[in-house]
């Protein structure tokens, strides 16, 4: 063969090589947002992608800045696919509303068909959370229903995106209603969380029992007056007496812990 075609030859194939090594084993997506009830600093952020509403190992993390601001880089295959997940940590994580660390412990979420790369989306708020929650059940067809649903139980103006910076468009009626479902969650914690070492565990029927009883008491939630209070006695009685499911143990689907909650009607397909 002759010497200079071997030569070409070999080029091209340290070059396909070389061009595999490099084509993407580490490129990952971009998945810019923020977390509040008021802006969240020092909240850890991650890709739940085993759905156990903890962070381990092997999942991408991030935490937010002084602002709030987040930046998660995932796999791009996994944009859309798995839900992403703040953990606001009692004494660590600042809210910007007080400027002071938050006094309990709690979780908050998104949809998983909700997570893009596009900047100025992946807000994460009690709302979001709340959203997550409901398209769990099943009952609702897509999460523009279940965005309509909240709003209407919220009792936001027509066209109200409750997926939105409630912040940035500067909508105090649902930054209200924000911060007092981020006060029952964290009363809830201690019903809820768990810590095994360094790892915050999460009774995930028992979150979503709270998420539940949240959704359908929501015209108490939006003011925080004596029913608020009532309502959380009575959801820290109710989890109390929750079986407590250990690690590994299936969760109870959605729909049971929605079971009642919303009115008997079904917004499948509407």
């Amino acid at each position: 063969m002759n010497v200079r075609i071997l030569a070409a030859m070999t080029l091209v194939s340290v070059g396909i090589i070389a061009g595999c090594g490099s084509s993407g084993t580490n490129t990952t997506t971009a998945i810019p947002g923020k977390v509040a009830d008021g802006y969240l600093a020092n909240a850890t952020v991650f890709l739940d992608k085993n759905g156990n509403y903890q962070l381990d190992s092997d999942e991408p993390s991030a935490v937010t800045d002084t602002n709030g601001a987040y930046i998660l880089n995932i796999d791009p295959a996994d944009v859309g696919r798995y839900p992403i997940l703040a953990l606001a940590t009692k004494g660590a994580t600042i809210d910007n509303d007080t400027g002071t660390a938050v006094t309990s412990s709690y979780v908050l979420s998104m949809p998983k068909g909700s997570v893009t790369g596009a900047v100025n989306s992946n807000f994460i708020s009690p709302m979001s959370t709340q959203i997550r929650e409901m398209m769990e059940t099943g009952t609702y067809g897509s999460t523009p229903l279940a965005m309509e649903a909240l709003r209407i139980k919220l009792g936001m103006p027509v066209g109200t995106n409750v997926m939105a910076d409630y912040m940035a468009v500067n909508n105090t009626a649902m930054h209200s209603a924000a911060q007092n479902m981020a006060r029952l969650m964290g009363g809830q914690m201690p019903q809820v969380m768990a810590a095994s070492g360094s790892t915050t565990v999460v009774d995930v029927n028992r979150y979503r029992g709270m998420m539940g009883t949240i959704f359908s008491n929501m015209s108490s939630v939006k003011v925080r007056n004596a029913a608020m209070t009532d309502l959380m006695a009575t959801m820290t009685t109710t989890l109390s007496a929750m079986p407590a499911t250990g690690a590994g143990m299936p969760y109870r689907n959605m729909s049971t812990a929605f079971r009642g909650m919303m009115n008997g009607v079904s917004m499948m397909g509407r």
